[in-house]
């Protein structure tokens, strides 16, 4: 079945690709074996060199590559801007850093000498989504190639060009042959590679259904995954805020590519005594936000990336309006060609209505009433899912002091969640297992290996 590109701003199919066959799947697993077999002999410093100038192609183009973030999933095109560049720090962050994560440690023991190896595992295999099309992908593989394993990309199936475009950074960073490949293949395709003896690993971001299915597969093998799932993030806002400066917060929280983000902010938990200004100023703060074509640079959130996301996303807002939230704003469809959704604003939200317990992937907020601390962190809590959370107040020790009471991989304090290449990333519950980023990220896909030298 061929793979389609379409832009999610007109409905216009871009480019089709044909799948890979059996054959050409078999030439590159093994590609991939026979690069780890020279790749983990290489020094670090030969390693950098290439992610280094991965670094370099993406600034150097950085306008082409978040020109086809827009094109093929609708990113507006200074976010895409923004994502090359991250994901060139990322580069640039192992490059510098990888070799001090990895170096032997020694531990003291009875014997002569003993330390801790940490040495590459072979091909991995990384099942990446659509909506941080480049990020996603290079927050992986730097930590993988800098530890001596080569990637092989299954990327999301509507971002097939922006897939191919990183395999070509790659190739004129001057990664050897079957150090990074891009397989364009079908979901359960992707899963039956982790049948194959070559895959040593498999590292997934994407819904937890998708998790699910890697990890039952990988389980049957026995082979290490790392898991980055959905998220349904509280905002918690305290009632010592400058309510006017957060709310402009909290439509940024929400609205980052387009609201489709596992770590935007999701459910508004707002202490009684401010939330009927917080609601206010939020409504104020999403109806100034731009929407239009990702392509124009005033653009602040664009169209949804599949025709299905926006039917699921109305769906949710229907059955949570049913269920006795109030829409103060948005909660339609825009008239116009592609896959847009008004930003939208529901408050009076009951913990188990549906805009509460469900990730919602789009420009929807929630908003919840609490009456103190204690509500909010069991409400924060009262969740599926344990990706991020944000905490505001006007005391920043106060905020801090509920974040260890708080089932998330990450709590930000008076800022909104975003990973960074020197923060371990990952989450709890639904969220996943694992972590990326940081020394963490890179040990995640190592062979941990104790030496042991006798007297």
């Amino acid at each position: 079945m061929p793979i389609e590109s379409v832009n999610p701003a007109t409905g216009e199919v871009l480019e089709r690709f044909d799948e890979l066959d059996a054959a050409a799947v078999d030439a590159a697993l093994a590609r991939a074996e026979q690069a780890f077999a020279h790749w983990r002999e290489t020094s670090f410093a030969e390693r950098a060199d290439v992610v280094r100038r991965a670094a370099a192609l993406l600034r150097e183009d950085s306008g082409a590559h978040a020109r086809q973030m827009a094109l093929e999933m609708g990113k507006p095109v200074v976010q895409g801007e923004a994502e090359a560049e991250k994901s060139a720090w990322g580069c640039e962050f192992y490059a510098e850093s990888a070799e001090r994560f990895l170096s032997p440690e020694p531990i003291e023991s009875d014997a002569e000498r003993s330390y801790v190896r940490f040495d590459p595992l072979g091909p991995l295999l990384a099942v990446m989504p659509w909506n941080f099309p480049y990020w996603q992908v290079f927050r992986a593989a730097a930590p993988a190639l800098m530890a001596g394993n080569p990637l092989l990309l299954k990327h999301a199936s509507n971002v097939p060009r922006c897939a191919l475009n990183i395999h070509e950074i790659f190739e004129r960073a001057g990664a050897p042959p079957g150090v990074f490949q891009t397989l364009l293949l079908s979901a359960s395709a992707a899963c039956a590679l982790l049948e194959r003896p070559e895959v040593r690993a498999a590292t997934l971001t994407g819904s937890d259904p998708a998790g699910r299915a890697v990890a039952e597969a990988a389980g049957r093998n026995l082979k290490k995954t790392v898991l980055e799932l959905g998220g349904s993030d509280p905002f918690i806002v305290l009632d010592d805020v400058d309510v006017e400066a957060v709310a402009r917060q909290a439509a940024a929280a929400r609205s980052v590519n387009s609201g489709q983000s596992c770590i935007a902010a999701k459910r508004f938990i707002v202490l009684d005594a401010v939330a009927d200004a917080f609601n206010d100023a939020f409504r104020a703060a999403l109806e100034a936000l731009v929407v239009g074509d990702p392509l124009e640079r005033e653009t602040d959130v664009g169209p949804l990336a599949r025709p299905d996301l926006v039917d699921d996303l109305d769906d949710q807002v229907k059955r949570g309006v049913a269920a006795g939230a109030k829409l103060v704003t948005g909660g339609r469809r825009l008239d116009r060609p592609g896959f847009f959704y008004a930003p939208t604003l529901a408050t009076d939200v009951a913990p188990e209505n549906p805009l509460a317990r469900e990730e919602t992937f789009g420009p929807v907020a929630a908003a919840l009433r609490v009456a103190n601390e204690e509500e909010a962190v069991a409400l924060a809590n009262a969740s599926p899912f344990g990706l991020g959370a944000s905490v505001w107040s006007g005391d920043a020790a106060r905020a801090e002091a509920l974040a260890p009471r708080i089932e998330a991989g990450c709590v930000s304090i008076n800022d909104i969640v975003k990973s960074d290449p020197r923060l371990p990333f990952g989450g709890v519950k639904l969220s996943g297992y694992g972590r990326e980023l940081s020394s963490f990220g890179v040990r995640e896909f190592v062979n941990i290996k104790s030496v042991w030298v006798g007297r």
